[in-house]
């Protein structure tokens, strides 16, 4: 897997950004990834050390609409903390 099929998008919620100030980054990530993978796709997307990597399984959700139901689909989430010296830029500098 290339690093940019691992990493589908970064979760920017209340939550994670909260946890942003610990050097802890959430992301959404491949159902079939694993935790190497994940690590290594966050070194070389970002260029930081990457100290420790969890993973989330997120079941979907059922939803309906009038008689007809579904579930959304399930994902993966991974929590990711970094070194302490390192941050990552995840809204871009469009303030300058």
């Amino acid at each position: 897997m290339l690093a940019h099929d691992v990493i589908i998008r970064p979760i920017i919620t209340e939550e994670s950004m909260k946890i942003m100030e610990d050097n802890k980054y959430t992301f959404e990530v491949a159902t079939k990834a694993n935790k190497t993978q994940v690590k290594q796709a966050i070194e070389e997307l970002f260029n930081v050390d990457v100290k420790n990597v969890n993973i989330l399984n997120v079941r979907g959700k059922l939803k309906r609409m009038g008689k007809f139901a579904g579930y959304t689909r399930k994902r993966r989430k991974a929590i990711v903390t970094i070194s302490e010296e390192q941050s990552i830029e995840i809204f871009g500098n469009e303030a300058e």
